[in-house]
């Protein structure tokens, strides 16, 4: 499908080897991961600084993801059209500036109002760093943005001792607006960086580095995607597709084991009796499966049917939901702690997947917006793995619960058995 000198094309366009813009998104979505992963170090101090409850700043992280989810909308809709520069300088000022203005928060309200600007700037980057890889590398769709979701996983390995070192030291404030100070400068000097391709330059060959991203295009209309007869859809008529809304459902379903895994893997090994050093050990592997889920399975899908791939990851997801059922009720320390890191693992993949997936299917052009509805299936993921997995633990009990959790994952791998790319003819009309 695209040529074999796509590099050399690549280079002529930007004077430059391609990956450093993936190495920018790389170290840019590092940049921003203490908002997802350092949240659970700064709960408790937070509610002792400001004497306030645990269950007061409960809603905090639920905020950060559905705002995240969001704003990605907006920002990937403005990035496809103009670039990605502006919204991204317009992020490191969000995403730096939430925890300088954390730092000096005084009450619960302020942390609310600092945290939500702060996740409006991590979506922003999100939504510019995944989809940096889907438009620069459409013949490694998955490694590359394997490589930018593992560094939103991974980056924080270097930020929680950091944080945790500050809070010992009596010193929260300070390592708050210093970790502020490094994301906004990281983020803004990734913007120069940062530069999108001109329109179809892989299918086309197009080498000329000046040629203008078309902005003339009717959003109502989709237009060739080379000569392949591949199209570019917009996002109306993207959601015309069975397979939008195939995605939609799997998202949600694979996200809501995966969080719930991700938020109660302590809470339930303690539930079924484990003892202390195997929950511990689980949710050490929690954010190393997460970031290898992510690059090992986003670069085989490269290899092999990205279909096919998706679909069985999300089967071994579920079986492995349910195994950590089963281990937990045998007693089993070392069957939890393995099950929950293959369950991580295949749970991760999804973040390389689906932003490849939607690239294939409806091009590069409008991926930015496109690819943000699709991840939009977290927040409800994200509804189900916290506060309805709460409820349904006192309702049902947990093994109940976490076996809910794996269906929802079996269903997610079915549904990807069905997926095959839309028509490359009239928009919103399938084979």
């Amino acid at each position: 499908m695209y040529p074999n000198d796509i590099n050399e094309t690549a280079n002529d366009i930007l004077g430059y080897s391609r990956w450093w813009q993936v190495a920018a998104a790389a170290v840019m979505m590092a940049m921003v991961s203490p908002y997802q992963y350092v949240w659970s170090a700064l709960e408790g101090p937070l509610a002792a600084e400001l004497d306030a409850s645990l269950s007061a700043l409960g809603f905090v992280f639920t905020a950060f993801v559905i705002i995240m989810a969001l704003v990605q909308f907006p920002a990937g809709w403005w990035r496809d059209r103009h670039g990605p520069r502006a919204v991204t300088f317009a992020a490191g000022i969000l995403a730096g500036g939430g925890y300088v203005g954390l730092a000096f928060a005084t009450e619960l309200w302020q942390v609310y109002l600092t945290y939500g600007l702060g996740a409006a700037g991590v979506g922003m980057v999100y939504t510019v760093a995944v989809n940096t890889a889907v438009k620069w590398f459409p013949d490694k769709r998955g490694l590359t943005t394997g490589i930018g979701t593992m560094a939103f996983a991974a980056g924080s390995a270097a930020f929680v001792p950091f944080i945790r070192y500050m809070i010992d030291a009596d010193a929260l404030s300070t390592g708050l607006w210093s970790m502020g100070l490094l994301i906004g400068v990281g983020i803004v000097v990734g913007t120069v960086v940062l530069k999108d391709p001109p329109h179809d330059w892989a299918l086309a060959g197009s080498t000329d580095p000046d040629a203008p991203a078309d902005d003339s295009t009717d959003e109502t209309e989709a237009v060739a995607d080379g000569g392949d007869g591949r199209r570019h859809y917009t996002w109306r008529e993207m959601v015309r597709t069975w397979q939008f809304w195939a995605m939609y459902f799997m998202f949600f379903a694979v996200s809501a084991a995966g969080l719930m895994i991700t938020a109660r893997t302590i809470l339930y090994a303690e539930a079924v009796g484990l003892t202390a050093a195997t929950a511990t050990i689980a949710a050490t592997l929690l954010p190393i499966g997460s970031a290898g889920g992510r690059l090992v399975i986003g670069g085989l899908s490269d290899r092999v049917g990205r279909e096919l791939i998706t679909a069985v990851s999300f089967l071994l997801c579920g079986v492995a939901t349910l195994a950590i059922v089963a281990f937990g009720i045998l007693g089993s320390g070392i069957g939890f702690i393995f099950a929950v890191a293959v369950a991580v693992f295949f749970w991760s993949s999804q973040f390389s997947l689906f932003p490849s997936l939607v690239g294939d299917y409806y091009g590069s052009r409008y991926s930015s917006a496109n690819y943000s509805l699709v991840y939009s299936g977290k927040m409800w993921g994200g509804v189900f793995g916290g506060g309805v997995v709460g409820w349904l633990v006192v309702v049902i009990g947990w093994d109940l619960t976490f076996v809910l959790g794996g269906v929802l994952a079996l269903a997610a791998g079915a549904v990807g058995f069905l997926l095959r790319p839309p028509s490359s003819g009239t928009p919103g009309v399938d084979r």
